[in-house]
């Protein structure tokens, strides 16, 4: 402050100067004579310049802390969403199921007459990375609305009212730009259960946002959009009726909705011949949207690397073990006899799940990948949807397989196994707790009696994984001479793929006796 008033004492001397100098013209003074020309000129230019700069001063904003400056928050004042359900793929029934609340907006006055409200709050709940932020996108871009985006961290602060204030002016922008379209993505941040022993920020913060979602002034076209990957963790009262009506999960996509995906995400990309995009979409069973954004991107990079005018389904088969597998290691130190262990291991997995019936073996290696020394790709045929118990226990054994057939060849285990032991008793402890599959009875079990049965169901789950490893050894042991096959072919080639695998096993074939 004293620098600006400094300037402004010199700015109005030097004008004060120079426009007594302009008077000296015709009403002439002995003192101003006596300054010369130059030295006027001087004054003249050196009060424009400080005009200019204090004219600029002026016209710049000032800089207020973030925790009081909530008017400028990330989000955009007025944002148009460029996004329509032209450019999402694969989930139709939820696109259909949006159709309602997009006419609404649109053509509010025919459900209006009918006595009929739009729906406040849309929540979109699943795992990551299967089109949630995408959904909300496309809404605000078919019904041409205001898209105001908002993180739920960007609501927590730790000076108290900050937030509280951050979700009033986040829904005063939105009634004034109306219809317009609220989207909180990860809203678990800041909408996470209560209790009686917490009254901190992130609560008031809370009840603001219930406050503005269910308030007196519900007559302007303002639609909330919530995004999170844990439901569970969510106020119960941000999830009842009149907050956010309707709850959409949005899931990991099936085959079709994982071909109309990978269509999407190929149509700029020069495919030769050999890329069939449905047997893709069968291998890619489990994957997300993302993943499979992911896979296409990566075969493209792997084609450019390959100086390759057009993308293969060999560059697609590397990005899919890219993704899932990890990078592949060039020059792995790894002993011959570890070598050798790893690809009994490996050969025992694939061997067990072709016996059961586990899925489709794809693909068989021993060169390491990521933090795996060798790997086995099996995908279902199709897409499943329920498990007997049975199949649930042929999983069992085809994850113990690789240790069964270690302790078969080598009559000792190594440390390799520590995946599939985590992955097997993870499967056989929701048998116990989850899908009531065991002695116990039909019952499931919940956090609580788990800490207080631990010996208990530590038998229950241990006599499941008993019984998996059993059958598995007890198949190793029947296909003895396949394992040994599978494992020398693996030493010589280092991969074998599932037509490779198919030519081993019809070697052991036994003829079937002719009937007389």
């Amino acid at each position: 402050m004293k620098r600006k008033k400094f300037l402004y004492l010199i700015l109005m001397l030097g004008l004060a100067i120079s426009t007594a100098a302009v008077f000296n013209r015709y009403y002439p003074s002995i003192g101003l004579n006596r300054i010369k020309t130059g030295y006027r000129y001087g004054f003249w230019f050196v009060s424009i310049i400080f005009l200019v700069y204090l004219i600029r001063s002026r016209s710049k904003p000032q800089l207020a802390p973030s925790i009081l400056s909530s008017e400028n928050m990330s989000n955009k004042d007025r944002n148009k969403s460029n996004v329509s359900f032209n450019d999402v793929a694969g989930l139709e029934e939820i696109k259909e199921e949006l159709q309602e609340t997009i006419d609404f907006i649109n053509n509010s006055t025919k459900y209006r007459k009918m006595g009929a409200t739009i729906p406040k709050g849309v929540l979109f709940y699943g795992p990551p990375g299967t089109g949630k932020t995408l959904l909300a996108k496309a809404v605000a871009g078919e019904t041409n609305s205001t898209f105001l985006y908002a993180s739920g961290s960007e609501f927590v602060e730790k000076y108290v009212g900050v937030g509280a204030k951050r979700v009033r002016t986040l829904f005063e922008k939105a009634k004034k730009e109306a219809p317009s379209i609220i989207f909180i993505d990860e809203i678990d941040a800041i909408g996470t259960k209560r209790n009686l022993e917490s009254n901190n920020e992130k609560d008031q913060t809370l009840n603001q946002l219930l406050v503005e979602m269910d308030g007196f002034n519900t007559d302007e076209t303002v639609i909330v959009i919530g995004a999170t990957n844990r439901l569970d963790l969510l106020d119960e009262a941000l999830l009842r009726p009149g907050r956010f009506d309707r709850h959409i999960y949005v899931g990991n996509p099936n085959m079709k909705a994982r071909e109309k995906i990978l269509e999407v995400h190929t149509k700029n990309k020069p495919l030769d011949n050999t890329v069939d995009i449905l047997n893709i979409a069968r291998k890619t069973h489990g994957l997300s949207g993302a993943d499979l954004a992911n896979i296409a991107n990566e075969a493209a990079i792997i084609a450019v690397r390959n100086n390759k005018n057009k993308v293969s389904i060999k560059h697609f088969d590397a990005a899919i073990e890219r993704v899932l597998a990890g990078l592949e290691i060039k020059n792995p130190t790894v002993l011959l006899k570890e070598k050798k262990t790893i690809s009994i291991h490996e050969a025992g997995h694939a061997l067990v799940s072709k016996v059961l019936k586990i899925d489709m073996v794809q693909k068989i290696s021993i060169i390491p990948r990521g933090q795996a020394l060798g790997y086995v790709l099996k995908f279902p045929e199709e897409d499943r949807y329920l498990l007997t118990q049975q199949e649930l226990m042929n999983k069992i054994s085809s994850f113990l397989a690789g240790r069964a057939a270690e302790e078969l060849i080598f009559n000792e285990v190594t440390t390799g196994a520590k995946d599939d032991l985590d992955k097997a008793t993870d499967l056989a402890r929701k048998m116990v707790c989850s899908y009531g599959m065991s002695s116990l009875g039909h019952m499931s079990i919940d956090e609580n009696h788990i800490n207080h049965n631990y010996e208990v169901l530590r038998i229950e789950i241990k006599n499941i994984l008993d019984k998996g490893y059993k059958n598995a050894l007890k198949i190793l042991k029947e296909n003895k001479d396949i394992l040994n096959h599978i494992s020398n072919t693996l030493m010589e080639e280092e991969t074998i793929d599932s037509k490779k695998l198919d030519e081993i096993f019809k070697i052991y074939e036994k003829p079937m006796d002719c009937v007389t």
